[in-house]
């Protein structure tokens, strides 16, 4: 695994973001974008993306590390304009196709608004 290994044109998130396919854009700023997961885990299931195309953290740099710290504070704000931020919510991020990683550009799921089960 590389950091890119789609390019944005083909990349369905990227395409979400330039308005050509259709997504409930909740958030949109310099360093990333918020949509509904298409397909929820639970009644809140957000999509925290970045703008730039970036598909793994092993191709993790210091110049994209701004924009993952960008991405918590989104998912936070985020988790309180959804109402799950007292109830609790749960953070992932999937990496490649074992851990259930579908569209291969990083982004980290918010996940809430039902009891969750423990992980571990």
């Amino acid at each position: 695994m590389n950091g890119n290994t789609e390019t944005p044109e083909n990349c369905v998130f990227c395409k979400i973001r330039r308005g050509e396919i259709p997504g409930e854009m909740l958030h949109s700023d310099d360093d990333c974008f918020v949509i509904r997961d298409i397909n929820p885990a639970s009644p809140t299931h957000l999509l925290i993306i970045p703008t730039r195309h970036f598909t793994y953290l092993s191709g993790l740099t210091d110049d994209i590390l701004p924009v993952i710290g960008r991405m918590y504070m989104v998912a936070k704000q985020m988790a309180e304009r959804e109402g799950v931020s007292e109830s609790g919510y749960r953070l992932i991020v999937n990496q490649g196709e074992q851990s259930g990683q579908v569209v291969p550009h990083l982004h980290l799921h918010l996940i809430g608004g039902r009891q969750l089960g423990a992980l571990g």
